[in-house]
């Protein structure tokens, strides 16, 4: 993906860095009556992933207590949600969200569609590692049960990591290109298993070689196709794997956007991707969401949200 733009994130490493200091200022802000939240929000949302989990480790040798638990009964609400989200590894708290779209009543197709097809193989892994740990039992087989048709098949493929994340060759673009158009336009009724195996089988780099191709042969873009020939959530779920190999920034701009739109918040999608993805490209889904909607993720967020959910929003999304 970093081969086709540069990423810009909010959030980098702070040095020098003193987790054992971190843990020290963070115990002193939740003991005793009352609880000091602009320090929390100014070491939480300032130290990158792997720091906090130093700041964590440290916090639990120094005073045999668990941060996690510390903060969940100091704190509430969304800013609980924000701080809890910055604290735990990052996989971890993508197959937390996981876990929430599929249990109890229905599904929530669009957040599966939103993690799983933007990302990378290795990412994959990581995820169906930890999901077996924090729930015993596989990602797979969970997400079996709850999705069905050509959503479940993609979906599927995803998961057990069938990505090639490094081959990048011209020829076979070309040729994959003519399978999608063969698929597609070219036949009455769509084979969707051409799409399905494409799309989930060839690396970033190579599906934007095979987008390219496919706009030459056909003299329109993937995205016309796919719009024509695929429908419901597994048109959805094809168009984030589409944007993700061509521009992640759009797609994560265009995903904050709806979080916002009309009545109401989605709060979930919205701490999601700040959280997620402020030490990738956040700097970079700013720039993109300014150039789109004419307004800054900033503002939309001051106008969203309140309190100290809103300063730690805010505080992701400020940058260096």
């Amino acid at each position: 993906m970093g081969d086709y733009y540069t990423p810009v994130p909010t959030v980098r490493p702070v040095s020098p860095f003193n987790p054992s200091e971190d843990a020290a200022t963070l115990r002193s802000a939740m003991k005793g009556l009352g609880t000091d939240e602009q320090t929390i929000i100014d070491i939480i949302t300032q130290r990158t992933n792997s720091q906090r989990q130093e700041i964590a480790k440290h916090f639990t040798q120094e005073y045999e207590r668990d941060i996690i638990e510390d903060l969940k009964s100091e704190l509430g609400g969304h800013f609980e949600d924000v701080i809890l989200a910055l604290m735990v590894p990052k996989a971890d708290y993508l197959c937390k969200e996981l876990n929430k779209a599929m249990v109890g009543a229905g599904t929530d197709e669009n957040t599966l569609i939103e993690i799983l097809c933007s990302k990378t193989n290795k990412e994959i892994k990581d995820m169906v590692e930890a999901y077996e740990r924090l729930f015993d039992r596989p990602l797979a087989e969970h997400m079996c049960s709850e999705t069905s048709g050509d959503l479940r098949r993609l979906l599927t493929l995803i998961v057990t990591g069938v990505r090639n994340d490094y081959s990048v060759d011209a020829g076979r673009a070309k040729e994959a290109a003519e399978e999608l158009h063969a698929a597609g336009e070219l036949k009455i009724g769509t084979d969707e298993e051409v799409f399905n195996r494409i799309l989930a089988h060839e690396s970033f780099p190579q599906l934007k070689l095979i987008f390219e191709a496919y706009k030459e042969i056909s003299g329109r873009t993937i995205e016309q196709a796919l719009q024509d020939e695929i429908s419901g959530d597994l048109l959805e779920a094809m168009l984030t794997i589409v944007e993700n190999v061509q521009h992640p920034p759009t797609f994560f701009a265009k995903r904050l956007h709806d979080a916002v739109a009309g009545a109401g918040t989605e709060d979930k999608t919205l701490i999601r991707i700040i959280v997620c993805r402020s030490e990738v490209d956040l700097e970079s889904i700013k720039r993109e969401y300014e150039k789109l909607y004419d307004k800054t993720l900033e503002s939309v967020v001051t106008n969203e949200t309140s309190g100290d959910y809103k300063r730690a929003l805010l505080a992701l999304i400020g940058g260096p």
